[in-house]
């Protein structure tokens, strides 16, 4: 069980990555350009630039998330994030209020300019106070539960013992003045009642919402009775060329083997255990077939519990007598050794284990490198994964896990259908489209509380000399 894969440079979220073989598939299309309509000669100058002035100004944007160093998949949505606005307008100044657990120290990048305590209320009023005394002009928060609040066992009504949250993004949002946008990162279908009402205290006291899949939308308004205007912005992904298998595989060694892959942050609610328990099924048709389980382990689980699930993994290995066909990359994995990685894969497995996940930043990738894809039906995956593009499975079942992989690999043309359905599918999510969707956003709220603002001047004005 060794490491395969050797680290290489990082590459920016917006740039298209490309290899020296090309497949008979679809070419990614270059990143979208604004498209400028016939304008009649004379209006030309103007029109020009009214267009010009939607995507360049000298805006500044505060976000309020967890960032790299820290290792967690809100850490690495909004560095990617920041730098595909970025990307979109090079003059958006952008500043970071990052996220800590209580005993971290780290050695931030200099866009980090507050810093707060997430076991700490008073740390989030303070972080607001000094926002609202910047120059910022709006601000993005990436709300995840755990990185905003506490839980705490309390006696209900009833009696009994209850699990109660306490958010403290609320208590932000009540000190903050300036206009704020804030992305729902996870909406549970069965809330319990103290979620339920902190999602909607949420809402209500940001000006905008976004989600990143039309389920979670409807969830907000079905489940949440939320009212207000909700923006469906898909988690953005590397604009990638799906080509190169056989380039990528033999960088890595494995040339003569039929690659199965899962990349992220290891921890027991992956459900990796029966991916690994269906490799005997799926050696059997298949004998050069090898399932590569690629990322560190979680930093929370391993400060809890160090390396006990890997360890398992490893003893069911052994016991399976597949020490061949399961490897680990067990290190930090730059941007491009993950797309290197997805692009040498055959098949991509997310078996998880949480039916309620509404976002996979891994499912994400994976479909915008047009891979065929089998999963379990979380959330995420049975809405993108719909109309044929991928295919699912029970939670928990290596015998469905085995059946599903096989059937791809049985099949070329069934292969090639998934992989040009989900290449189709991720095109469209690109963090390019995602930046400037977060940008198009925020410039719209921007406008309009300054414009607010100044006809509430106007209207105090106007009644102080009357």
């Amino acid at each position: 069980m060794k490491n395969v894969f050797q680290p290489s440079a990082f590459v920016c979220p917006n740039r298209v990555f490309t290899s020296t073989s090309r497949p008979n598939g679809p070419k990614t299309p270059s990143p979208p350009l604004v498209a400028f309509p016939r304008i009649p000669s004379d209006n030309r100058i103007r029109c020009a630039f009214l267009i010009a002035s939607r995507y360049v100004g000298e805006i500044r944007i505060a976000f309020v998330s967890t960032a790299p160093p820290r290792r967690c998949g809100i850490a690495t949505f909004s560095a990617d994030l920041l730098e595909a606005i970025r990307g979109v307008d090079p003059h958006v100044t952008c500043h970071v209020a990052a996220i800590d657990e209580p005993s971290a120290l780290r050695a931030y990048k200099p866009n980090v300019r507050w810093r707060i305590r997430q076991d700490r209320e008073s740390s989030f009023r303070q972080a607001a106070r000094e926002i609202n005394d910047s120059t910022v002009d709006v601000v993005l928060v990436q709300h995840e539960f755990g990185l905003y609040g506490i839980w705490s066992d309390e006696i209900g009504a009833d009696g009994k013992h209850e699990s109660v949250y306490h958010d403290y993004l609320w208590s932000f949002l009540l000190e903050l003045k300036k206009p704020v946008i804030t992305t729902m990162h996870t909406v549970l279908p069965e809330p319990s009642e103290s979620i339920r009402e902190t999602v909607r205290s949420i809402c209500q006291f940001s000006d905008e919402i976004v989600v990143m899949s039309y389920t979670a939308e409807s969830l907000l308004a079905e489940i949440y009775g939320v009212k207000k205007r909700v923006h469906v912005i898909p988690h953005g992904t590397p604009v990638i060329d799906p080509s190169g298998r056989h380039t990528f595989k033999a960088k890595m060694g494995l040339k003569d083997r039929t690659l199965i892959s899962t990349f992220g942050l290891v921890d027991p609610r992956k459900g990796l255990e029966f991916m690994v328990a269906a490799m005997p099924d799926i050696i059997r048709d298949h004998p050069d077939a090898l399932y590569l389980i690629a990322g560190q382990t979680h930093p929370d689980l391993l400060r809890a519990q160090g390396e006990v699930y890997r360890n398992q993994l490893q003893d069911l290995i052994r016991s399976l007598g597949i020490e061949e066909h399961v490897n680990f990359i067990d290190h930090y994995m730059t941007l491009r050794d993950i797309v290197e990685l997805l692009l040498a894969s055959d098949v991509y497995v997310t078996p998880y284990l949480d039916p309620n996940q509404i976002t996979s930043g891994t499912l994400a990738y994976a479909l915008s490198a047009g891979k065929a894809i089998v999963s379990t039906r979380y959330l995420h995956a049975i809405e993108a994964l719909a109309d044929g593009r991928g295919i699912l499975v029970d939670f928990r079942s290596s015998e469905q896990l085995a059946g599903a992989v096989n059937s791809i690999l049985d099949d070329a043309a069934f292969k090639n259908r998934l992989e040009h359905a989900t290449y189709l599918y991720g095109r469209e999510t690109t963090w390019p489209k995602s930046g400037r969707a977060f940008l198009d956003l925020a410039r719209e709220l921007t406008h309009s509380s300054a414009s607010r603002r100044s006809s509430l001047t106007n209207s105090a004005s106007g009644g102080a000399t009357h």
